[in-house]
């Protein structure tokens, strides 16, 4: 499992935002995730940011620790894969382990399933037989921890669920993104900071980090809210050797920032490339 630590968020008053990705596929190399990338976008374009990601693979006990800590951290979490029905599926009751819950069939998520059975029988030509021993198991897609509300499919109706600021999608992006995405909107748009984040760096030749670190540290102090990253780069396809060096935070003081570490790069005589603003 990789992870990285969950922090404070860097704006005032904002909530952290963590993923959790789950398959054995994507650690065995089988499949490359995208959901992380996308994830990063789809919070970007509203002013926010992933504050944390963590993979695991289908072992029960490591998805069940990774879930408590995530319900632990009162941060607002995504976690796609492993909610479907076949044996190596196990999100969903690891989520009810975490939870110290019972599993349940959702009333609504039994609606929208035998609806898509419904669909696939009309598709196929063939009569709806509930009773059908493959269609009640596919019942259990609709099995959640008690509590649960779901999230809806666009794709295909099968849902997911949301337990607190857990939320559970599939691992299909087809299916996953859309529904993260209906999450953001309809739950978390008071957080939305469209505009109000902002980033400008520059390319910085012949200098090195550990010379940079006191004018990086003066900049954070003298501005609160505005963090300074460093992002050194050895084998650059276009600038070769270098450090993209930058400030990010509310739009309102990252000028005043900017304008510093400037200043301080002029104090090393470094050498600056192309200035990047985002």
């Amino acid at each position: 499992m990789t992870s990285e630590t969950s922090g404070e968020n860097t704006s005032a008053g904002a909530r952290s935002f963590g993923l959790v990705v789950v398959g054995d596929e994507i650690l065995s190399g089988k499949r490359l995730d995208k959901h992380m990338p996308k994830v990063i976008e789809l919070l970007t374009a509203r002013g926010l940011q992933l504050d944390w990601a963590e993979y695991v693979g289908d072992a029960p006990e490591r998805i069940t620790a990774v879930l408590r800590r995530a319900f632990a951290s009162g941060d607002i979490v995504f976690s796609t894969g492993g909610i479907g029905a076949t044996p190596d599926d196990h999100t969903r009751q690891c989520a009810a382990a975490a939870l110290g819950r019972p599993l349940a069939l959702h009333p609504e998520a039994e609606v929208l399933i035998r609806e898509r059975m419904r669909d696939t029988a009309a598709e196929q030509g063939i009569p709806y037989e509930p009773d059908r021993p493959d269609n009640v198991h596919r019942l259990n897609m609709g099995v959640f921890p008690q509590g649960a509300t779901i999230i809806r499919n666009p794709y295909n109706k099968i849902p997911g669920f949301s337990v607190e600021d857990v939320h559970f999608v599939p691992g299909f992006p087809v299916m996953a993104w859309p529904m993260i995405e209906s999450v953001l909107d309809a739950r978390y748009a008071d957080l939305f900071a469209r505009g109000q984040s902002a980033e400008k760096s520059v390319i910085v030749y012949g200098t090195m980090e550990a010379t940079l670190t006191p004018l990086m540290e003066a900049v954070e102090r003298t501005h609160p809210g505005i963090k300074v990253f460093s992002l050194p780069s050895v084998d650059h396809p276009e600038y070769g050797r270098h450090i993209e060096l930058g400030v990010k935070g509310h739009a309102e003081g990252l000028a005043a920032a900017y304008e510093q570490l400037i200043e301080g790069l002029h104090s090393f005589d470094a050498r600056l490339g192309p200035e990047m603003v985002r």
